[in-house]
């Protein structure tokens, strides 16, 4: 893979806020896992908040069904202890509240199955997000009734009210007894939910990163920067943190219902100064905490380049080696790193500017509701229980409403990740700004290989390889193309392949399922020599026996004995040497049997009696093929010379007319 640290990422223009464009990226990576985007896709936020209000009507239900059970079976018990949850289960039951219990069933029901087409073929995604979302729900109902209790119980305390304290203490541990299974449920599933998601997101991307050969486009354009990690870590955050916050958000706003109530009935000027307080905060912190998305994104790239750096040194270790390039490699890595730390170095400064804000404006909130509400404990018109109760619903909601303020150093980095996967994802759907080049190669699939006035440009800089170039293969015939290093002939393999189409003219060549290209250096796959063999039709079934005929064609007979079988799986790169890989590369041609074969410079690490051992192979059966290659011994081999001068010009001549150019081959 290759970095471009300096090319401009276009996600750099839209990272430095919070806005409603981040809201718009967010739902386009989002969405698609839960609903269709596109028309009609706005209904999903409705669904959720009507999927949400049925998960509230059965909790309700449940609730107050256990409660008049109990009341029925231990009246007195209840009486003494929850006296207000049986009135109010008591009031939802009745009439006209109950058909409001009843509607929170039925217009849910009757939502979802108008759109039963599109939620169907994602029921998994709802049904665990209906759960997580219910255990949600019970958690937060847990914390209201903690709040009753701990007011019982701490007044029972002050009060010194010993049978009180001791039925309270039992009620006390009864529930967190309930409580455990409950959190530990909800916190086990939202894992299990980000997992499932992350599962889906990173196949979705995997699959658009490999369809069209993005990947190649990627890589070589350079127009996003380290897509293995926007894959690999960004997805992973990205479905945590979205879970996480859109729990928080719930939990928020059942509290800010749940306790709001209790905090009024305690004082209303403390509800009203914690509205305000909380607000206040945080649009101080969003106007001072804008810099940190465009930090944590840069922060991101930043890590990612110099663990690329690191993993290209593990990848070219022998070739440093040799070259004894320490001291150059520890240069580069130090830059990266030292990259790393001038970003961070930004980062932590901004968060220790934010800190002096956040640190006093949280402290404040642990003694703000004992204050206000003291006079009125001191004047006997509350109970100490009753100050406790409110410092626990002023905490809660105060963190319902503060969400930005408590959670703005996640809040950047979720913004950052989303702005890298959007791009991301922008970049794989071709919608992404980019500069078509002035023209292209028209390439036509049929069963022979052909180029017609075929004019050549280097993808970036449009520097002409070569001109009007025709040339034709009939079935069987091969065609070598030489000429001096850096005069196009590898280039022209590419615009074979369909990885180069900047230019002009006319490609005619088979699908490329019908064709198979060994590069100089070939691909060793991770995996077994049995896979290396069956490359890239790794599915295909073939026995032992065969594996080893085909390993003697290209003399590598020894091979599986030497390492350990044909299930063995090592660092074939490593391994072999250059030679053995490109004769093991032959004998995927032998395995895979193609119509067509194109050869980068395929024999450039072997003997000449190998060499002409790989292509008697090749010329005994009926595969069309074009070498590319510096040795004059390659033109036995062929039927057709195609070289390059160097300055777009060319020539075509048969093999036995050509006269060696001693400077095509240097």
């Amino acid at each position: 893979m290759t970095v471009a640290p300096s090319s401009p990422d276009p996600s750099l223009r839209q990272i430095n806020k919070f806005d409603w464009g981040l809201v718009k990226r967010f739902v386009a990576i989002a969405q698609p896992y839960w609903f269709p985007t596109g028309r009609g896709g706005w209904r999903f936020f409705p669904l959720v908040g009507l999927f949400i209000v049925f998960l509230f009507s059965l909790l309700a239900s449940i609730v107050c069904g256990v409660a008049a059970l109990c009341q029925a079976y231990f009246p007195e018990f209840m009486e003494q202890t929850a006296g207000g949850l049986v009135s109010l289960s008591q009031t939802i039951f009745s009439t006209p509240v109950v058909f409001l219990l009843v509607a929170g069933f039925i217009v849910p029901a009757i939502a979802f199955f108008a759109v039963r087409d599109q939620v169907l073929p994602r029921w998994q995604q709802w049904v665990f997000l209906g759960g997580l979302l219910f255990l949600s729900l019970c958690v937060s109902g847990m914390n209201v009734i903690i709040s009753f209790v701990g007011n019982f119980f701490t007044t029972a305390l002050a009060e010194q009210d010993a049978p009180t304290f001791w039925r309270f203490f039992g009620v006390y541990a009864g529930v967190f007894a309930i409580a455990t299974p409950f959190v530990v449920y909800y916190q086990y599933s939202q894992a299990l939910l980000g997992l499932r998601w992350r599962d889906w997101m990173t196949g979705k991307f995997l699959g658009q990163y490999f369809q069209d050969r993005a990947y190649y486009d990627i890589n070589s354009g350079g127009t996003i920067d380290n897509p293995d990690q926007r894959i690999s870590q960004d997805i992973n955050s990205f479905t945590t943190f979205s879970l996480s916050f859109l729990l928080i958000l719930l939990g928020s706003f059942i509290d800010v219902l749940s306790f709001t109530g209790i905090l009024i009935s305690k004082s209303q000027f403390l509800a009203g100064f914690l509205i305000f307080y909380a607000l206040g905060g945080t649009v101080v912190v969003a106007l001072l905490g804008r810099r940190l998305i465009s930090l944590n994104f840069l922060q991101l790239k930043k890590e990612a380049d110099f663990r690329y750096g690191l993993v290209h040194v593990r990848d070219n270790a022998e070739s440093i080696a040799f070259y004894q390039g320490e001291d150059r490699e520890l240069g580069q890595l130090r830059r990266r790193f030292v990259e790393v730390l001038r970003n961070f170095n930004f980062l932590i400064g901004w968060q220790r500017h934010l800190g002096f804000f956040r640190t006093p404006y949280r402290y404040l909130t642990f003694i703000l509701p004992s204050a206000l509400l003291a006079p009125l404990l001191f004047d006997g018109q509350i109970r100490y229980g009753d100050i406790t109760q409110a410092n626990f619903a002023f905490s809660q909601i105060f963190d319902a409403f503060a969400i930005v303020v408590l959670q703005i150093n996640q809040l950047s980095e979720f913004a950052a990740g989303v702005n890298r996967l959007e791009t991301f994802s922008e970049v794989l759907d071709g919608t992404a700004d980019t500069v078509d080049p002035p023209s292209t190669i028209n390439t036509i699939e049929n069963g022979r290989i052909a180029l017609s006035d075929v004019t050549l440009l280097t993808p970036k800089t449009g520097r002409t390889l070569v001109q009007d170039l025709t040339v034709s293969l009939q079935a069987g015939e091969g065609l070598v193309i030489v000429g001096h290093s850096g005069a196009g002939k590898s280039s022209i393999l590419r615009a074979i392949a369909g990885l180069w189409n900047s230019g002009d003219g006319t490609i005619t060549r088979p699908g490329l399922d019908q064709m198979l290209f060994l590069p100089q250096r070939p691909y060793m796959v991770l995996g077994s020599l049995r896979d290396q063999l069956l490359y890239p039709n790794s599915s295909a079934s073939v026995d032992e026996e065969s594996l080893r005929y085909v390993l003697r064609k290209v003399n590598l007979e020894d091979l599986p004995d030497r390492l350990g079988g044909f299930d063995i799986e090592l660092d074939w790169a490593t391994v072999l040497s250059l030679g053995e890989q490109q004769r093991l590369a032959f004998a995927r041609l032998v395995l895979n049997k193609p119509r067509y074969a194109v050869l980068d410079e395929a024999t450039s690490a072997l003997d000449l009696a190998n060499e002409r051992r790989l292509y008697d192979q090749l010329r005994q059966g009926s595969t069309t093929f074009i070498s590319v290659g510096h040795r004059p011994s390659l033109l036995g081999y062929h039927d057709y010379v195609l070289q390059l001068t160097g300055d777009s010009e060319w020539n075509l001549t048969r093999r036995e007319d050509y006269k060696v150019d001693e400077g095509a081959f240097a």
